[in-house]
């Protein structure tokens, strides 16, 4: 059993932000009075066209009870790329598709707000904020042996909090990244003759990065939104690469309001085995003690040319246990369907 976590199991004092502020400053080092984290996007990812080894990206994951879908726009300096997957819960089929551009061919918003189209003759990805929300639409000729379109919506709640942190290795290697869960989602998928109807409760959950990262990084990443007990709940759990630098992306949405879990978290998994179960608990505290039981493993491998590599290894499945919120009783937590991951990148 691999436990990964590095650092001593003590809270941090993770500062909270409540203005606007840029992430970079005019050399394109990391602005020090931007590290902390805010329960609404504030940052201004300012960062230099000319710097080196910038990584940026637009994912969006749509759930409900019976599948996950979802788009991805990315620009990792060396290539850019846009993708969709979908997987269907009660089959456990599970469609992946990926196309790549070079360099440059498109610009990437400096905030969450912010349009962003990738087209290729293979497939169109298009990510579109309209003040309320976003809008996601993505076509493909050939998605598995079948045509794809889909056409989703993703509301933005007013008040609605969500998870934004900046994680700083150093002056010159820093992330911020927005983890917004448990956001109303409505639309479909057209898959062939098939059609998704995305009813409630359906949500959508954004990871919106930009930084500069290290050249090798391992991170655990574990997501999920839905209805416990009548109350709509969110989760943002992340170990690996954010130890040692005093700041967490660990946080928990309960009916739209944040509680930033300032602790590391340990996650527990066999390496040699995927599919066994998971634990992912908070080292210091029981604010967090979960058990994720995988349903699928979606696999992916690029690169290993010139050294560059990602793989992963993203388990689909079900969270059991408990969360405490900071106001309120525990939550307990029973097959609420999400997604855990082990990710490695040479970039």
């Amino acid at each position: 059993m691999y436990a990964a976590r590095m650092t001593p199991p003590r809270p941090h004092n993770e500062p909270e932000l409540t203005a606007p502020v840029l992430l970079c400053g005019p050399d394109g080092r990391l602005n020090r009075q931007a590290v902390g984290w805010s329960r609404h996007p504030l940052h201004t990812c300012n960062l230099p066209p000319a710097l080196a080894g910038k990584k940026k990206w637009n994912y969006w994951a749509v759930t409900t009870d019976d599948l996950l879908f979802s788009a991805t726009i990315a620009d990792v300096d060396r290539l850019q790329l846009a993708g969709a997957y979908l997987f269907d819960r009660s089959t456990r089929r599970h469609v992946d598709a990926t196309v790549v551009r070079p360099p440059g061919s498109i610009a990437m918003p400096e905030t969450v707000a912010g349009d962003i189209v990738i087209e290729t003759p293979a497939m169109r990805v298009a990510l579109s904020d309209d003040g309320a929300g976003t809008r996601i639409r993505v076509e493909a000729g050939d998605f598995g042996g079948a045509p794809l379109r889909a056409d989703i919506l993703i509301q933005r709640p007013a008040g609605h909090e969500t998870l934004n942190v900046v994680i700083p290795w150093s002056d010159t290697q820093f992330q911020f990244t927005s983890k917004q869960n448990t956001l109303p989602a409505s639309g479909f998928i057209q898959l062939g003759d098939e059609r998704f109807e995305l009813a409630a409760p359906a949500f959508g959950c954004l990871d919106f990065g930009r930084g500069v990262w290290p050249e090798h990084t391992i991170w655990n990443w574990g997501a999920a939104s839905g209805v416990q007990g009548g109350r709509t709940v969110g989760l943002n759990l992340g170990g690996q690469w954010t130890d040692g630098t005093g700041m967490t992306e660990n946080g928990v949405c309960v009916d739209g309001r944040l509680t930033k879990i300032s602790e590391d978290l340990i996650f527990e998994y066999d390496r040699a085995a995927w599919m066994k179960p998971w634990r992912v608990r908070t080292a210091a505290t029981d604010r967090i003690d979960l058990r994720f039981e995988p349903e699928f493993e979606r696999a992916s491998e690029s690169g290993r040319r010139d050294g560059y590599f990602t793989s992963g290894h993203q388990m689909f499945g079900r969270y059991t246990g408990r969360i405490t919120p900071a106001a309120g009783d525990p939550i307990e937590l029973h097959n609420l369907f999400g997604w855990i991951e082990e990710h490695e990148a040479r970039w």
